[in-house]
Parts: structure tokens; sequence; C-alpha cells
């Protein structure tokens, strides 16, 4: 079983996985094709497996889980991993991750139909498709342009018509649609950006991993009550780090 904090490593686990020579080859669409059937067999068997056997409990998360198709988000040639306890390259540096903490991460924020979320770090689009399947809006940023383009295409494709993606710096949020019933925020930071605390509705939860990329980081849940913020670390993790404006942010 996969630690959880095996969150992001990075392109090495292209090496691992597919010998290297494998990532950068052009794989055509016949050669991974695979049933419908065997997809969605595979994905049950995440759930149970990874999820339910791992302690996520919530049925509207296993469900979302269930229901994403996660090979959809993941390069071509790395398909054949997709249903596998980690996290895998998408390019541009960065992964998507292990789908047990995409179920963590939205079980702790646990959204309801007619709630509005946000998400810094858009990466492949995939944990803004699951939170889809749950809350009524989902604002989603990504500071690399091409995967906040990519992770567009993608949800259009799949239909995910409430989903609204940004390309830009999201340290200072979407102050526009605040405030916000959940943040979630899926790159490493050491310094908690004062905008996403502000931009938390009241009873609003900012699910954050809070450490330096040199350290085993905490993913951390910050619940707002009134004007008074409550911090709760969950586990350790490894995230890829959050750039932009927050690295010259003070530490909080």
């Amino acid at each position: 079983m996969t630690s959880p904090w095996f969150l992001a490593w990075g392109l090495s686990i292209c090496l691992v996985l597919a010998g290297g020579s494998q990532c950068n080859r052009a794989v055509p669409a016949a050669e991974k094709k695979e049933p419908q059937r065997e997809l969605e067999s595979r994905r049950h068997l995440m759930v149970d497996a990874q999820l339910k056997g791992r302690g996520i409990n919530n049925s509207g998360v296993l469900k979302a889980m269930g229901k994403v198709p996660r090979h959809e988000f993941i390069p071509l040639d790395m398909r054949e991993y997709a249903y596998h306890d980690t996290p895998l390259p998408i390019g541009d540096g960065q992964t998507i991750s292990q789908p047990y903490i995409v179920a963590m991460m939205t079980e702790l924020a646990d959204p309801g139909r007619d709630d509005r979320v946000l998400e810094i770090g858009t990466g492949s689009g995939y944990q803004a498709a699951v939170l889809a399947e749950l809350a009524r809006e989902v604002y989603t940023i990504e500071i690399l342009a091409p995967l906040a383009e990519r992770a567009r295409a993608t949800l259009e494709r799949l239909k995910y018509t409430n989903v609204y993606v940004r390309a830009g710096d999201g340290y200072r949020g979407w102050p526009e649609k605040a405030p916000f019933a959940a943040i979630l925020v899926t790159a490493a930071a050491d310094r908690i950006p004062q905008p996403l605390l502000d931009q938390l509705a009241d009873q609003g939860k900012l699910i954050i991993p809070v450490g330096s990329v040199e350290d085993v980081q905490s993913l951390t849940v910050i619940t707002r009550k009134a004007n008074r913020f409550e911090k709760q670390e969950v586990l350790p993790v490894r995230f890829v780090p959050m750039t932009g404006e927050v690295q010259k942010a003070p530490k909080r």
C-alpha cells in the first residue's frame, strides 16, 4: 500500500513505471485503448480497495470517485496506471494526485449540492471534476497556462458545465465569486494566503498542504468561524510547490 505522503514524485514516476524512454513516446490511440467495461471495473476496484479500504466513508465522495474517469485526465502513455494508488506526471513538471489524496481532500471539504467551491492548482482538472459531482459551482485557477487550457478542454469534453477554469496566479483567489464554502489548494505553501482565508464563507474550510517542498508537509484544514480560524493538521503529505505571489508573501 502506497503511503499517502507519496503525492508528488514528478517525472520520476515516468521513469520508474514506463522505463524512461516511454515518457516521450507518442503512443497511438489504438495501442492503449481499453474496453470501457475494463476501465469501469478498475475504477470500482480503486474505490473499494484504495478508498473504502483506507477509511474514506463519505458516500457522495465514493460515488463521485467511482464516476469520474481518471484515465481521461492522464497522458495517453500513462493510462494503464490510471487507477493505481499513485500520483502520475501530467506534463510541465506537474502531477495528478493519487486517488486517495483526492478523495481525502474532497471528504475534508465536504461540499454540498448548493455550495460554491474554489480550487487553487487545477493541474489535470481531475480534482475539479470530482468536486463538480458534489458542488453547484467549482472555480479553479491554474498558474501554468498550458495546463489550464488542457484541463478546460478535458472538462468541456466530459461535459462538466459547472466548472470554471482560469489561468493565473491563485494567491488572491477569485474574489468576485466569493465567499466559498470550501477552498482546496493542491500545491504546498509555507505561507497561507490571506486572500483565501478572507474568501471563506462562515463555517467554510480551507484545505491546504502547509510546509516547504524540502520537507514532508502537513495537510491542514482551516475552518472559519465568524472572524476566527481553527486549524487542524490531518496527515503528512508531499505536494509540488505553490508558486507565484505566495513565495513573496509574509509567513503567517
